[in-house]
C-alpha cells in the first residue's frame, strides 16, 4: 500500500511532467506504473507505508534489494533500466520540493545492456510494403489510408504516434511539416511530393469529412486511427511479402534513417529530420550502415 502523501506526490509529479515537459501520456501511464511498484515494493521492505518521510531515508542497500528483486521476476535489464530512470526522475522532482539529499537513489547504477540496432528493410521492401499495404482492407479507402501513412513514416521518418496525430487542418499537407514530437521538441520535417499525393488520395476516398480539428487518418468508425490497426494492416503485408517479423510501422521510420545514411546523408541533419534529441541515438544507424558495408565486404572482396 502506497500512503496517501506519497500518492499525491506521485500525481503531482506526474501533471508536472505532462506541463512543463510535454511527456506523452503512455509514457506517463509507464512511469505511473514503475513508480508504483517501487514504492509497493518499498513498503513490504521496509515494512511501512511509503510516506514522505519514508522515502527520503531509502539507503543504498534499499536500492539493490529493489533491483535484485524486479530481476528476480523476470525483467530484462533494459526494462530495469528504464524502471529506475522513472523512480530517478521521480525522486529528483520530490527532492528538489522537500529539500532532501536523494543520492542514494541517483547513485544507483542502471544495469548495462545491449542496445538493439534498428532493424530497417532494404529499399525494394520498404516499396514493396507501400505497394502492397493497401490489398489488406476490402475498403478501398481503408486502403489508400494505409499507403498515407506508410509513405509518411517512409518518406518523412514520423514516428507513428505523430503521423495519426495529425488533424485535418494539416491538409493539404504542405511542403514542410511543424512536428511536436517527445518531450514536446518540435522540428521542420520536408514533405516529399509521393506523401501528399499518398494523402491527397486517400482523402479523396475518406467518407468522412475533412475537418479542421478532427483526426486526418480515421478510423473505420470515424475515430482517429489507432496504431494497433496499422500494425495489423502491416503484419498482414509483411506475411504475403515474406518479410521477417521486424518489418513493422515503426521499421519504416528506421528505413527513411539508414537509406537517407547510405545515400550520404549527414547525420546531424537526420539527427533533426527524425527529431532525436541526443545525437548518439542517430549514431545508432552508423552502425546499421557499416554492417551493411562489412556485409559487402565479405560477400564481394575477392580476397574475403
Amino acid at each position: 500500500m502506497i500512503s496517501p502523501a506519497a500518492a499525491d506526490a506521485l500525481e503531482n509529479w506526474l501533471a508536472s511532467s505532462a506541463a512543463l515537459g510535454g511527456v506523452a501520456e503512455n509514457t506517463l501511464t509507464a512511469y505511473r506504473a514503475d513508480v508504483v511498484d517501487f514504492l509497493a515494493f518499498m513498503t513490504e521492505h521496509l515494512g511501512q507505508a511509503q510516506g514522505l518521510t519514508a522515502l527520503k531515508s531509502i539507503r543504498v542497500p534499499d536500492m539493490r534489494a529493489w533491483m535484485a528483486r524486479t530481476r528476480a521476476t523476470g525483467v530484462g535489464p533494459r526494462s530495469l533500466a528504464r524502471k529506475l530512470s522513472a523512480v530517478k526522475s521521480f525522486f529528483r522532482w520530490l527532492a528538489e520540493r522537500e529539500d532532501f539529499d536523494p543520492t542514494a537513489v541517483l547513485s544507483t547504477r542502471a544495469p548495462k545492456f545491449q542496445r538493439k540496432l534498428p532493424r530497417p528493410l532494404d529499399e525494394d521492401s520498404a516499396r514493396a510494403v507501400i505497394d502492397t499495404i493497401e490489398m489488406q482492407s476490402q475498403k478501398p479507402w481503408v486502403g489508400a489510408r494505409d499507403v498515407a501513412v506508410v509513405t509518411l513514416l517512409y518518406g518523412c521518418g514520423l514516428r507513428i504516434s505523430e503521423a495519426l496525430g495529425l488533424n485535418g487542418s494539416d491538409a493539404p499537407l504542405p511542403q514542410t511539416l511543424r512536428i511536436v514530437g517527445k518531450g514536446g521538441k518540435e522540428r521542420i520535417v520536408p514533405v516529399i511530393d509521393a506523401a501528399r499525393a499518398a494523402v491527397d488520395g486517400y482523402l479523396a476516398q475518406c467518407p468522412y469529412p475533412l475537418e479542421p480539428d478532427a483526426p486526418l487518418f480515421r478510423g473505420a468508425r470515424g475515430g482517429r486511427l489507432s496504431p494497433r490497426v496499422l500494425s495489423g494492416a502491416m503484419q498482414a503485408t509483411r506475411m504475403q511479402l515474406g518479410l521477417p517479423a521486424t518489418a513493422t510501422p515503426h521499421a519504416m521510420r528506421h528505413s527513411f534513417a539508414t537509406h537517407l545514411l547510405e545515400a550520404g546523408g549527414d547525420l546531424r541533419a537526420i539527427q533533426e529530420l527524425l527529431g532525436h534529441a541526443s545525437l548518439s541515438t542517430t549514431q545508432a544507424y552508423t552502425a546499421v550502415d557499416t554492417a551493411r558495408l562489412m556485409d559487402v565486404y565479405n560477400k564481394t572482396h575477392p580476397k574475403a
